[in-house]
């Protein structure tokens, strides 16, 4: 079974990306855990933390192909999706292809560009591909997208509507690093040559695909099923949320778990996967009720985290 090669895989590429992103093993190996499921990450975190280079060293691991668009507010649909163009030469029109055309993408504050702009993306991350005048073209596989967006600052911004955070499989801040790691970084960056520079391949994307495949053999008994349907269901019956967990995100819960299982060398699904994967995949999902009182409201991570908390898991 190919399910027992998933733990090894996905060990090799966390310390092959563990040499340029350090002291953060638990965040990159959710992030691998949207890319087994074939969904995009949302990085809500300050700048200079390492996303950038995360995507980069996650592309060189695979030996996949990455780009980075900047979002601003001036870019336009064709910029990210590709335009047709008249080619003098051969009297016709031709399709260029725009940066969205790759397997890592890394979308560089899409909170800075107009929702139209946005909209293009987030049709490449649900449908994997895009039209244009007409003609429908495929994404590559893997395609994964790592956005990136500044919580701190609001002028010249345009937030994601609630809707449109649901097509992102997970949410997650690397945060700063504590000062051991910083001065690894301060150590081995600080030269001409990068460990990013010598880093190499530890698998292909066609194991990336091949695995992705495999985790969805992985046995999700019925009462982690019922598990998942109720933390859910308590989403939208909960008093300090004005809005829950979609289907939607029942099914990225439970695909999460399947591949976090398999990571952790199983063919089977427990309770404890369901509950390290719950806060990330579903806490974006949901819209906190605000309260008029001078004491700050719940974030949806706190309201996750306590329903996770409160609600019996299955005994197995």
């Amino acid at each position: 079974m190919y399910t027992e090669k998933i733990m090894p895989l996905t060990d090799r590429i966390l310390a092959n990306v563990g040499k340029v992103i350090y002291g953060k093993e638990e965040k990159l190996r959710l992030v691998l855990v949207a890319l087994l499921c074939g969904g995009h990450v949302l990085l809500d975190d300050i700048p200079g933390t390492g996303k950038t280079t995360l995507a980069k060293a996650l592309a060189k691991s695979i030996a996949a192909d990455t780009k980075r668009i900047q979002f601003t507010p001036d870019l336009l649909p064709g910029d990210v999706t590709g335009i047709n163009f008249y080619n003098q030469k051969t009297g016709d029109f031709m399709f260029r292809r725009g940066p969205v055309f790759t397997n890592i993408v890394l979308a560089d504050e899409i909170n800075r560009t107009t929702p139209r702009t946005q909209s293009a993306l987030l049709e490449c991350m649900a449908e994997k591909q895009t039209t244009v005048d007409g003609v429908t073209y495929t994404m590559d596989d893997p395609f994964f997208v790592i956005a990136t967006q500044n919580p701190l600052e609001s002028q010249g911004t345009f937030p994601l509507p609630e809707a449109q955070m649901d097509r992102f499989f997970m949410k997650l801040a690397l945060g700063y690093p504590d000062m051991t790691n910083e001065r690894e970084i301060l150590n081995n960056h600080g030269t001409a040559s990068t460990p990013l520079d010598t880093l190499t391949a530890v698998c292909t994307k066609a194991d990336i695909v091949e695995a992705r495949l495999a985790a969805e053999s992985i046995t999700v008994s019925e009462s982690i099923k019922n598990y998942i349907l109720t933390l859910a269901d308590t989403t939208r019956n909960s008093d300090r949320l004005r809005l829950g967990v979609s289907p939607r995100g029942s099914l990225a819960l439970m695909k999460a778990a399947q591949v976090y299982a398999g990571m952790m060398g199983r063919d089977y699904v427990l309770p404890d996967d369901v509950k390290k994967i719950a806060v990330p995949v579903m806490a974006h999902r949901v819209i906190v009720r605000t309260q008029n009182t001078i004491r700050l409201a719940d974030t949806g991570e706190q309201i996750i985290e306590y329903i996770v908390d409160t609600e019996k898991a299955p005994i197995e």
